[in-house]
C-alpha cells in the first residue's frame, strides 16, 4: 500500500482577523507582526527535522498563506512553492470581500456556518457546499500528483475544517465546531480510495511562550 502524508498548516495571524474585515482572495493584506513571529516559531521547530521531511510545499493564493509558506520554506529544504487557488479560504464574493465585519453584521446579520450547506451565507460568494467541493478537488489532485510523498499545504482554518469533515465522512456543516490555531499542524495519511487516517489535529506546541494571538 502506498501511503501519502498530508500536513495542513494554518497561516499565521492575519491583519484581516485583527482589523476585523473579510480578507478574501481580493483584499487579503497578509500577516501581522505577531503572525510572522508565529511562522518563525514553526520554522524553528521544523528545522529540527522531527516533524516531517516534506517532498512538496503548497500554498493557497492568499498573501497570508504565501507569506507563511515563504517563512517556513527554508526549514523544508527550500522546496519550490506551488500556489494553488483551490486551497484558498471560503470566498465571500466580490461584494463582501474587504467589508468590515461589523458592517456585514449590520446589513446581513451574524454569518452562520451551521446552516444547510447550500444556503447562501455571503451574497455573491461561495456556499459551504461549493467551498467544500473546491477544497476536495484541490486535495485529490494534490494527492494524485505526489502519491507516496509528504505534502505540506499552508492554508486556512476553514480549509482544514472542510478537509476533516469530508475525509472523516462527517457533516459538511453544524454538529461540531473546530477552532484551528494559527500555524498549527494537522496531519492525515491517505490509505486508499476514500480511506484516511487522522494522525494529529491542531498541533501548535511551537507557540508555547509567545504572546497569545488575537484569535
Amino acid at each position: 500500500m502506498t501511503l501519502t502524508r498530508l500536513v495542513l498548516i494554518r497561516h499565521g495571524e492575519s491583519r484581516a482577523t485583527v482589523e476585523r474585515f473579510f480578507g478574501g482572495p481580493r483584499t487579503c493584506t497578509g500577516l501581522t507582526e505577531h503572525g510572522r513571529q508565529q511562522a518563525e516559531a514553526l520554522k524553528n521547530r521544523l528545522v529540527a527535522g522531527y516533524d516531517m521531511s516534506a517532498t512538496a510545499l503548497y500554498s493557497s493564493g492568499f498573501p497570508r498563506a504565501m507569506e507563511t509558506a515563504q517563512i517556513i520554506r527554508p526549514a523544508l529544504g527550500s522546496l519550490p512553492l506551488s500556489v494553488d487557488a483551490g486551497w484558498g479560504e471560503h470566498d465571500p464574493g466580490p461584494e463582501i470581500d474587504g467589508m468590515a465585519y461589523d458592517d456585514f453584521v449590520a446589513r446581513y446579520g451574524v454569518p452562520r456556518l451551521d446552516v444547510d450547506p447550500s444556503h447562501v451565507i455571503f451574497p455573491g460568494g461561495e456556499t459551504i457546499h461549493d467551498f467544500h467541493v473546491r477544497v476536495m478537488d484541490a486535495l485529490k489532485r494534490t494527492v494524485r500528483a505526489h502519491e507516496g510523498g509528504t505534502v505540506a499545504v499552508v492554508c486556512h482554518g476553514g480549509v482544514i475544517d472542510a478537509v476533516l469533515r469530508n475525509t472523516l465522512h462527517m457533516h459538511q456543516s453544524g454538529k461540531f465546531e473546530l477552532h484551528t490555531t494559527n500555524t498549527s499542524l494537522t496531519e492525515l495519511i491517505h490509505l486508499q480510495g476514500s480511506k484516511w487516517r487522522l494522525v494529529r489535529y491542531n498541533d501548535a506546541a511551537h507557540l508555547h511562550g509567545l504572546t497569545p494571538p488575537h484569535n
